[in-house]
Parts: C-alpha cells; structure tokens; sequence
C-alpha cells in the first residue's frame, strides 16, 4: 500500500528534496493510518523555512517512513483520532502558534513563547503578570482534594511539579507540569560551532550522556559521509551498556529503599558505583563524557583496560544476580511491587510508552533488535517483556536488561579491540539534507534529527528523549492508587525531567 511516506534507513542521510511534501490532508490522513495500523510516532515536529513553518513526521513500523507538509494556522487535531500524537501537538503548538483543533487537553508543555510571535493558542487563562499561570484539572466534590508536590523538592531531585486530585488517600488523576529545566537546547545546537555540538549535546542529561553522543555522532558521520570502523563500534556499545547497567542498577537499588528493604538498597547502591567506575576506567568520566565523537572514540581500550574491566565485571555478575534474586524472592517486596501502578498494554500502546515501561506492559519492542546501530547487529536481542504493567513489571525488566547488558559486555571484551582515537574536530555538513538516529537508550528509544540549510548549517536540530513518551505513563500508573505509592511508582519509571524540558 502507497502511504506517501518515504522509506528511510536509520542513520543515512538523504536530500531534503527527496522528502515527500504532500497536502495537510494527504499528509494527516496518510501518517493516521500508519499509526493506528500499528506504527509508531517517532517524531512528529516543525520548523521555519523561509518565513513559513513547515510540519515533518518520522514513523516507524518495522522501517522508518518520513514525509512532511506545509503547516496551516490550525488544523483538525490528529490526537482525537490517534491518541499517541498528543504531545507532540502540544509541543508545535506551543513553539509555532499552530493550533490542533479539537486537541482533548491542549495545554503547554515547556511554558515558554511560541517563536513566531503569534498569540498562544492555549485553553487557559495565561497572564503576563504570572508566568506559566496554568489552571489544573479539577475533579467536583465535597470530598475531593488536591496535593500539590514540587516543584521543588526535599531530595536531590530535578524540578518537576506534580498535582494530585484525591478522595482520602486514593488518587484520582495525576497531573505533571514541567518545563523548569527548559533550556533552549534545541535552538542553542543550530547556533552552535562543531567543535561544541558534541558537548552541548552531552549536557542535555547527565544520565543519557553516552546515548545522547552516541545519537548526534551518529547523524554528523551520515552528513559528513565518515565511517566508523569496527573497535570503535564495540566500544560505543559497551559504553551504551555500561551506561544501561548503571541506572538500571541505581533505580533497582532505589525500589528496594523505597519498600524499606535495604540490605539490596545498599549491595544496588555499591555497584552501581562499580559500574560507573568501569565507564571512568574507559574515557576518564564516570558519566562517559568524551568518549564518543563523531567519526569514533576517543579513548581506545587496551588489552591491559580490557582485562581489568574483564576482571571486575566477571567479579560483578555473580552479585548482581545474587542481589536481584534476593529482592524479587522477598515476599515483603513482591506484596509491594505487585499489582501498584498498573498500566494495561492497551493504555500504554495509546500513550506510546517506550523502553522499559513499554516492554512491562506487555510491548516487545526493543531498537536494538528492530533498528541496530553500532556493534548490535551481531547480537540476538531476545523479544522479552512483562504483561502485568506494574512495578513488578517495571523492575523485573530492568533486572532482566542489567544481566544481558554483563552478558553483552563480556562477549565484546573477550577479543582485542584495534581502534584509534580521534578528534574530529570542525568538520562541514552536507548541504540540503535529513538524518535521523534511533537508538536505545537506557530509558527506550532516543531518536536525533538534524536538518540542513543550503550552506551546510543545521537548520533544525530535533531531539526526542524517551521521557517524551513516559511521562503520562506515570500520570496512568497512579490512577486508583494510594498518594503514598507515588514515589515507589515514579522510581520504577524514574523518568527525565532535563531530558523532556530540553
């Protein structure tokens, strides 16, 4: 069947010319029935050309489609006939001015100007003299009240603003309003020299740092035609997994803080610093900043770094299984864990929910099977998922990816790995052109865009964070459960407040 969408691969570049520019009808009757066909959002975003916005969409079904289409000044909302393209109307909406008619919660997602200088397209009551003002969702009833957490908060923790609508200690709606950690990023990386985009772009989360490199690199190596070769392949990829197994292992320690059971919160919290060592051991940086450039690595790992990291996590496996069982054999914590915050597959597929939240309610979906980049296509990524959708769920599957990370690390570490570093210092983009990357990051699918204007610049610079997708997860998750599981629910999502906000 003829979608009118384009057929891309992942990581390639192509000639913008080459996109379909199709009618807003074809255009939104074309990208609803690949979605609710089973395909999913991958990006759906504007940006300026010539004094116009214009719309571009990527959608993935078992290959990626792109087309894209000349933004009218309002249009027939796709979210009430699809519901995963509910944020991403939010957000043009809220950066161009373009209203989806019809949107069943059109409100603002970063709570910053539109940059066409339009009026707001906004339901609410914003005011000038209040910034951000926005009037919550407000459930009638004598016995109805609302918790109001954040946005700021008494751990260490990024600002993020959840409202609670409750009878007693039962929640009845969860509302999360972000945009405190927006920083323009996305503006500031088509203003930026070379030499800086790789760091800027490792700034965006501190937690996502090798992904979000590994994404960008990914897409400057299509547009500067540079190939990478094998060793510095299989060292992105142990530090995707490094990466991977260290806020796995964080967040599983956490859960377990969370049910009072700490003999695993403390072994959880030791190893997760084991881990972060390994990556410190690699590149210098326990977050892994610097190792990945575009064209390769930086940092090579010789036979004496790759038998000491060898060494310790042939030294970590056994614990980390033994704590894992430890946890999820505990009755105490199974009573907590099961049946708290459920999310049925339906309601997640609707959402779009990504990653490990997806995969614990019931989605298999995995871009290191569907869409390998780096050393992942040599490796048989199993179709494992979860059905029940609650914390359980959530933690048995980031139980389950922290083992097979070990696994995946110590096959990559048995050979010599022969790299060079490098410095790619400036380097020029082609002119005229579109990539995409899809990757999976810890958190699920990461995805970078970078468009080019005639000279090479990058005219639009799109980045999607898992979090994008999750969030309302977690709005979902809460739903008819006590308040006072809410931090033992957000913890088996622990999602990205700067990796959203951008």
């Amino acid at each position: 069947m003829d979608t009118g969408f384009l057929k891309i691969s992942n990581g390639c570049a192509i000639p913008r010319s080459d996109i379909p520019q199709l009618s807003f009808a074809e255009f939104r009757e074309n990208a609803l029935n690949i979605v609710k066909g089973g395909g999913k959002v991958v990006h759906y975003f504007g940006y300026k050309e010539n004094g116009t916005v214009k719309l571009l969409a990527v959608l993935r079904t078992d290959e990626l489609l792109i087309a894209g289409t000349d933004a009218p000044d309002s249009y027939p909302s796709f979210t009430n006939e699809c519901e995963p393209f509910h944020l991403f109307e939010r957000e043009i909406a809220e950066q161009f001015g373009i209203r989806p008619e019809g949107h069943p919660w059109l409100k603002m997602v970063r709570y910053h100007p539109n940059e066409t200088g339009k009026p707001d397209v906004f339901d609410n009551d914003y005011s000038e003299d209040i910034p951000g003002r926005y009037d919550y969702y407000q459930v009638d009833g004598d016995e109805v009240h609302e918790v109001a957490v954040g946005p700021v908060h008494a751990g260490v923790i990024e600002p993020g603003h959840f409202r609670f609508n409750c009878i007693g200690e039962r929640v009845f709606h969860l509302e999360i309003q972000l945009g405190y950690q927006h920083r323009g990023i996305e503006n500031l990386l088509t203003n930026v020299d070379s030499k800086r985009l790789p760091i800027i772009v490792e700034s965006i989360a501190g937690d996502t740092t090798v992904a979000n490199a590994t994404g960008m690199a990914q897409a400057v190596e299509a547009l500067t035609q540079v190939e990478t070769d094998t060793g510095s392949r299989i060292i992105r990829t142990i530090a995707l997994e490094l990466e991977r197994i260290a806020n796995h292992t964080g967040d599983l320690g956490a859960l377990s803080g969370d049910v009072a059971f700490l003999p695993p919160a403390n072994y959880f919290g030791r190893m997760r610093g084991d881990f972060l060592n390994m990556t410190l051991l690699l590149c210098g940086n326990r977050l892994g900043k610097g190792v990945v450039r575009p064209g390769g690595v930086r940092f090579t790992i010789d036979d004496e770094i790759r038998n000491e990291l060898m060494r310790r996590i042939n030294e970590l496996e056994p614990q980390m299984k033994h704590v894992i069982d430890l946890l999820f054999s505990t009755p105490s914590v199974r009573s907590r864990f099961e049946g708290c915050g459920t999310v049925s597959k339906g309601d997640a597929e609707k959402l779009g929910l990504v990653g490990p939240a997806g995969r614990a309610c019931g989605i298999q979906s995995d871009i290191r099977r569907e869409f390998p980049t780096e050393y992942y296509q040599k490796f048989e990524i199993p179709e494992y998922y979860e059905p029940s959708g609650d914390v359980y769920a959530r933690a048995r599957v980031r139980a389950d990816e922290t083992m097979l990370s070990i696994k995946m690390i110590k096959t990559l570490l048995e050979n010599r790995i022969e790299t060079q570093a490098v410095d790619f210092g400036n380097f020029n983009l082609s002119p005229g052109s579109f990539v995409v990357t899809v990757n999976e990051a810890w958190r699920g699918e990461l995805s970078h865009c970078i468009l080019t204007g005639d000279n090479g610049e990058i005219a639009r610079y799109k980045i999607k964070d898992p979090s994008f997708h999750n969030w309302n997860g977690l709005s979902m998750s809460l739903r008819d459960t006590g308040i006072s599981d809410f931090p033992l629910n957000n913890k088996s999502f622990n999602l990205s407040y700067c990796g959203f906000d951008l």
